[in-house]
């Protein structure tokens, strides 16, 4: 029954998509008429989204009722997993995760809808057919419905698969008593409810921005309306991303045993891809809606980002790379290239349609500009991409060739990595002192003689102190000089907030944020940027190990801690059996508590989990991971200790970047749309 229910959802929102494609391309794309069109494809984008939430919610009462006769249950399901671990084994597993990804695409398209719904009022209240209206809301009302339209072409894919090849609610008969459960790794740390979906969101998300650039292609508009809209969307999904990121950093970190959060594993690599295409965007759109340039280019990086979310999910779920993120071999891989080279040839295509309308009006005028900063950002950027894309994809450029297997590791990856960083990093402090367009001699010694001082001071004062690595000498200097640009830019705005409105120091900040939040926003996302550049300096630079085997009474000290175990113990628990140890810790002589690293036996499988203990503090953890224990007698546990050095700042930056990302979006996205719906209302004209 549930099966039956769950693919009937899913084929209403196949045909849902269908509808939205068909109608969405008419409205957008016909001579006359188009209003009904319009109509249609905004309700089969709430349809859409509704049937999908059916199929979902039909999922989750399955595996929460352990109903095996479903095929996915029955391959991920299990009576003694936890309920938590149970309801989010949703995507665990190759069919549950394409079922979420359908989903969260179908909520992106429902919420596009909604948001344009303004645009859908002020037609009705014309009264007349759509090639009457003005030419600014004629625009508006052709380009919404063809970006739902492309948007319904990206979920015919997805819907498609779950409808074929990726179909959870297949039926088991007879259906089993019980089932394997998930992946162990998967059901060992309350994060894997957050780090997916974070993932999904920015993922999924970039579609929006992409069906954005088709739109605006096959519209032949590329102006700077749409590039606004689209970067909102943009913001957005990165954010999650963002989030995402380090989230999995976070996962690996406490549950990997290994003391560390990245490690260049190639489904790690594919979720940074489109992080740094969209991050590069983010910065070049910038200077197209200033300055006119650059319309190509963000086209480009636009569909590219797009393209690298695909190629993200492929690597994951098509079997071809061995990783701990991955899931295992399916059949979608052959399924997911072909999307992948007809979305890039189309794209391509349609750039090539509309290369006479590409032309940009602007040029750059100095190399002393904020332009010339944000091209050479964007340059970095996308040199970083490539190498990191080459990487990744080497060893499987070998095997196909050669039939070797070889593997790239982090010592590659890190030499890219530095270097790349802190240009960077730099280019963070000099992009936004610089003006549009050129900057003299005097206002470039006013902009960066102090920031200059204060970083060169950084980096000698950590060099007096005896720091003789020149990657952290020169990440704490250009910190140093970063921070004290975007402090000059907060004080030179809150004074002139003051001065024009005579605000007191938090309104005139308040202002800042909400006036202005597109541009602020970015700062403290900078600034989140430059804490986990220096987090992840200090920790990798000045980490600590030691492994020892105790007996209880015994103390392994390392830096200015020391462990003490007490006791080896084990216990029985529904899905699993743990073995663990518990050691009394201290610092600097004082007692901070009783730490407990286990071992975790899963009974489905024959797959051993260890699980650390972590005490953070702001300047160090204490990272425990149980190596081995006495299976006798249990009177001795072997441990390996570690200290990482400011490591729990790497999370705090990445909290920092969400919230920059919210002021960036939030403020700035709803008095965005006030005044969008206002102009559309009130002079139609104003808004082509």
């Amino acid at each position: 029954m549930l099966s039956t229910l769950g693919y009937a959802s899913v084929i209403a929102a196949l045909l849902a998509a269908v509808l939205a494609t068909v109608a969405g391309g008419w409205a957008g794309l016909s001579r006359s008429g188009g209003e009904v069109s319009s109509s249609l494809a905004r309700r089969a984008a709430y349809f859409a989204f509704f049937a999908m939430s059916g199929g979902m919610l039909v999922m989750e009462i399955a595996l929460l009722t352990h109903d095996f006769s479903v095929e996915y249950v029955a391959r991920v399901g299990s009576r003694e997993t936890p309920t938590y671990y149970t309801a989010i084994s949703l995507w665990s597993s190759l069919e549950g995760s394409i079922l979420f990804w359908g989903w969260i695409l179908a909520g992106y398209g429902a919420l596009f809808a909604f948001t344009r719904r303004r645009e859908f009022g002020a037609l009705r209240a014309a009264g007349e057919p759509l090639t009457a209206v003005g030419g600014g809301l004629a625009h508006g009302l052709r380009t919404t419905p063809l970006v739902l339209g492309v948007i319904g072409v990206v979920q015919l894919f997805f819907f498609g698969l779950l409808a074929g090849a990726a179909n959870p609610f297949g039926i088991v008969d007879p259906a089993p008593a019980n089932g394997p459960g998930p992946n162990p790794l998967l059901q060992n740390h309350p994060l894997m409810g957050l780090h997916p979906p974070m993932l999904y969101f920015g993922f999924v998300g970039m579609t929006v921005p992409f069906a954005f650039a088709v739109a605006a292609l096959l519209r032949g508009n590329v102006e700077a309306r749409w590039l606004r809209d689209a970067r909102r969307w943009m913001v957005a999904a990165w954010a999650f991303l963002t989030m995402g990121i380090i989230g999995g950093g976070w996962w690996s970190y406490e549950v990997l045993g290994w003391g560390g959060a990245w490690a260049w594993d190639p489904v790690e690599n594919a979720s940074f891809l489109p992080w740094l295409t969209a991050t590069a965007f983010l910065h070049s759109a910038m200077v197209q809606e200033r300055r006119g340039m650059l319309k190509t280019w963000n086209l480009t990086l636009m569909i590219s980002t797009f393209l690298l979310t695909l190629f993200g999910t492929f690597l994951t779920r098509s079997g071809v790379i061995d990783s701990v993120h991955a899931f295992t071999e399916g059949v979608i891989g052959p399924v997911f290239l072909a999307f992948i080279a007809v979305v890039a040839i189309a794209s391509l295509a349609l750039i090539g349609w509309r290369s006479n309308r590409l032309r940009a009006p602007g040029q750059v005028e100095s190399p002393a500009s904020r332009e010339s900063a944000f091209i050479l950002n964007n340059l970095l950027l996308v040199g970083f991409t490539f190498t990191v894309l080459l990487g990744t994809m080497w060893p499987l450029v070998v095997e196909a060739l050669r039939g070797d297997r070889i593997s790239v590791g982090p010592p590659y990856f890190d030499q890219v990595a530095s270097p790349i960083g802190l240009a960077l990093i730099f280019l963070m402090g000099v992009g936004p002192a610089l003006p549009w367009r050129r900057a003299g001699r005097e206002q470039l010694k006013r902009s960066f003689a102090w920031p200059a001082i204060i970083g060169a001071a950084a980096g000698l004062s950590v060099f007096a102190l005896g720091m003789r690595n020149s990657l952290p000498i020169l990440t704490i200097a250009f910190a140093a000089f970063v921070l004290t640009t975007i402090a000059d830019e907060f004080r030179k705005g809150i004074a002139a907030r003051r001065r024009i409105a005579e605000r007191s120091f938090l309104g005139a900040l308040r202002d800042l944020f909400t006036r202005t939040g597109q541009r602020y926003g970015g700062y403290v996302v900078h600034v989140g940027v430059i804490v986990i550049a220096l987090a992840i300096s200090v920790s990798w630079t000045w980490k600590t190990e030691r492994e020892m085997t105790l007996r209880p009474g015994e103390r392994l000290a390392i830096e200015d801690y020391e462990v003490e175990l007490i006791d080896v113990w084990g216990r029985e628990e529904p899905h699993r059996f743990v073995i663990g140890a518990t050691f009394a810790a201290y610092r600097d002589g004082q007692g901070i508590g009783e730490e407990r690293p286990r071992i975790n036996f899963y009974k489905a499988t024959s797959q051993n989990i260890a699980t650390p203990a972590v005490k953070s503090s702001l300047t160090s953890d204490l990272y425990l991971t149980l190596m081995a224990v006495d299976p006798e007698g249990g009177d001795h546990a072997t441990v390996r200790a570690i200290v990482n050095p400011g490591i729990v700042w790497l999370w705090i930056g990445g909290m920092i970047m969400g919230v920059g990302a919210l002021i960036a979006i939030c403020p700035w996205g709803r008095s965005r749309m006030r005044a969008a719906g206002a102009e559309l209302l009130a002079d139609p004209a104003a808004a082509a």
